[in-house]
């Protein structure tokens, strides 16, 4: 490791040529352990979630780039105002330095909600709504016509109208009265740090200290010290559905990594498992995705890796999207 290398990475960062020794792990009661597998360290692949890449698409990235230059135009000019929630701290970072994960506040998921199911229901509805009027039109007697129209129509207008009238509502509050929606939470759930290589779950009783302070505390150990796991829970259907999650060897520090994505097959939980594996391993470079590149000339170990590689430091960012397909 050169000098550059041991000031910016602190002692006990994640290195996957010198892990040290560990006791073994303490032994988990088998409620814990039941439906759950552990998953191996090491002999990781070059994989990443697919929103990993789609979130910070090219296009994204370049116009992320002209609003940044706009801004530096504008704050040279002393003509630059800030917009709206730019200087509000959402408790979320992803960059090459740390991974720290953090959901909205219960007002902003609602109205989030609200817009989402309101939006999905109308459209899942409307299709089934209009062929349900087509087949009464055409099946029912002249007889009993009008009532049964008269039914149906009432039926169908309140099984479209609340979906609606929800997503007619959340679209105004979010586009017009975003202080009535947009609101931090309380602080972060966990985070992920390659510069230190430890792990942290930002605990919110803290012995009560929380309430009576506000306090958060903090349960942190390396990396290293972690191991993964996939657990099996049955959807409503009662299909086998796969979450990840790592759990400490010898504290009771657990980390869920659900909200990250849907349940699914367990390729995707692998496939998370080997990125996060990668993006804390300072002997190697910062995984090659989007969302890094603006940031790898600031990590020693990558920086060093693509002078010599040669990559182009515009690898992403001036990619068409055609090819971007590819990769994905």
């Amino acid at each position: 490791m050169t000098a550059i290398n041991s000031s910016y990475y602190a002692a006990t960062a994640y290195r996957s040529d010198r892990m040290p020794k560990q006791p073994p792990s303490a032994e988990r009661s088998w409620i814990r352990r039941f439906a759950k597998f552990r998953l191996p360290w090491g002999l990781t692949q070059e994989v990443a979630l697919d929103d990993f890449l789609s979130e910070a698409a090219p296009e994204k990235l370049r116009r992320v780039e002209k609003a940044e230059q706009v801004k530096k135009e504008e704050l040279a000019l002393g003509t630059y105002i800030p917009a709206p929630y730019e200087h509000v701290d959402f408790h979320d970072r992803h960059d090459h330095e740390n991974f720290r994960f953090s959901l909205w506040s219960k007002r902003s998921q609602f109205w989030a909600y609200l817009f989402i199911f309101g939006k999905g229901f109308f459209l899942f509805l409307l299709p089934l709504s209009v062929f349900a009027f087509i087949a009464v039109g055409l099946s029912i007697n002249e007889s009993w016509s009008y009532l049964a129209k008269d039914l149906i129509l009432g039926f169908y207008s309140w099984l479209l109208g609340i979906p609606l009238l929800c997503w007619a509502l959340a679209s105004i509050v979010m586009r017009y009265f975003p202080k009535l929606w947009v609101k931090p939470s309380r602080g972060p759930i966990w985070e992920i740090n390659r510069r230190t290589g430890l792990v942290t779950l930002f605990d919110y009783d803290n012995n009560g200290e929380y309430k009576k302070s506000g306090t958060i505390g903090e349960l942190t150990a390396p990396f290293y010290e972690f191991d993964a796991y996939i657990a099996t829970i049955p959807d409503r259907q009662g299909l086998s559905m796969n979450v990840l999650y790592i759990a400490h060897r010898y504290r009771d520090i657990v980390i869920n990594f659900r909200p990250l994505f849907a349940p699914g097959e367990g390729q995707l939980c692998c496939a998370l498992w080997d990125f996060l594996q990668n993006y804390m391993d300072t002997s190697r470079p910062l995984p090659d995705l989007p969302r890094y590149e603006q940031y790898r000339h600031l990590d020693p170990t990558t920086a060093e890796y693509d002078r010599k590689t040669r990559r182009n430091p515009r690898f992403w960012i001036d990619m068409d999207d055609a090819t971007f397909e590819q990769e994905l």
